[in-house]
């Protein structure tokens, strides 16, 4: 068992861009996540189904609501207002760890196929 910090990402103030804004937003939201995934700091992220104001979640393997407060203040997103966070720790499974390893490994062999 090992504890991590959740983030869940809500409907921020402002969504109101124009089509080709919010495309590059969204793009270089999801450039920020490749690369915390790629430095180990983020196990898992995703969207979530339905269009209410919870719209997806971050779990981080770091130690502190601070660090984990650091991270989500790179988003392009939340830096826009497009997202807004709220971070909560977790006791869970080390076993998650081991998901973000098999995820990675997948994702670079199907880059490479």
């Amino acid at each position: 068992m090992k504890k991590y910090i959740f983030a869940f990402l809500k409907r921020g103030p402002n969504r109101d861009l124009p089509k080709e804004e919010a495309a590059q937003l969204q793009n270089a939201h999801l450039q920020n996540i490749m690369r915390l995934a790629e430095e180990g700091k983020l196990i898992l992220a995703g969207p979530f189904f339905g269009n209410d104001d919870l719209r997806g979640i971050y779990i981080f393997d770091v130690e502190t609501l601070e660090e984990a407060k650091s991270l989500t203040e790179t988003d392009p997103a939340i830096k826009a207002g497009s997202l807004v966070v709220e971070l909560k720790e977790w006791y869970g499974s080390a076993a998650l760890m081991e998901v973000a390893k098999i995820g990675m490994t997948l994702q670079k062999k199907s880059i490479t196929d």
